[in-house]
């Protein structure tokens, strides 16, 4: 922390403010996060309770005293949330503006304009990184696609090597006129009950239905079996 403070306390900020800052973030930084840079605010007249914003490499904290400074308020956004920021510079300082995914703007104004640009610099440094981290996961993201489709392919090249290799027997293929020939004539239809004879046709309109047999086909069996209904 202190090797921290060393690098921050470079840019006109309040050693006091700083200190007083770093201590209540001591306890609220996550394990593996560490701050980068602070910026403080400076107004025209004199700051008693100025607010401050800290850059850390996990988020963006909003610090903003209250009850006289007795308490401080935070507020913080995962850099993974935040869409964009800019810095606007003016006479009197400079307004360090971010914005969220969720379409939420946050300013803090009349800062330093030496601090405003380090916050700027950290902040985008921070989303290229993630800008980059999602264009390295997408194009592992694809390269597992392609092998995933590789993989897939090489049954489909056994299978068709092997159509190659057997040949495929002519009687597989049968025509609709063979289906004709291979159904029986109904030689004993009048030693049928009508139900049978009925079964028989409710058969047949099925066979036709499913493609089976064809229309002429149908037509003759049922003028067979009609005249014993």
């Amino acid at each position: 922390m202190i090797d921290n403070l060393k690098k921050i306390l470079n840019e006109d900020q309040d050693p006091k403010a700083i200190e007083k800052i770093t201590a209540k973030l001591d306890n609220l930084l996550m394990s593996n996060e560490e701050i980068g840079y602070i910026a403080v605010q400076k107004k025209p007249a004199i700051t008693v309770f100025p607010d401050s914003i800290v850059v850390t490499n996990k988020r963006i904290i909003l610090c903003k005293p209250k009850n006289l400074g007795l308490s401080m308020e935070f507020m913080d956004y995962d850099w993974e949330d935040v869409a964009g920021s800019f810095v606007k510079e003016g006479i009197l300082g400079a307004d360090f503006t971010f914005t969220t995914k969720s379409d939420l703007t946050h300013t803090v104004d009349y800062l330093p304009k030496n601090q405003a640009r380090k916050l700027y610099t950290y902040a985008k440094e921070q989303l290229d990184r993630l800008k980059n981290v999602g264009n390295s996961s997408e194009i592992m993201t694809t390269a597992e696609d392609v092998s995933l489709l590789e993989v897939e392919d090489v049954p489909t090249e056994e299978v068709t090597s092997f159509t190659e290799i057997i040949p495929i027997e002519p009687t597989i293929v049968v025509p609709d006129t063979e289906i004709e020939a291979e159904l029986p004539h109904e030689n004993g239809l009048k030693d049928l009950s009508k139900e049978e004879l009925f079964e028989k046709l409710q058969n047949y309109k099925k066979l036709l239905d499913n493609g089976l047999i064809l229309q002429g086909e149908y037509d003759r069996l049922k003028n067979e079996i009609i005249p014993y209904l």
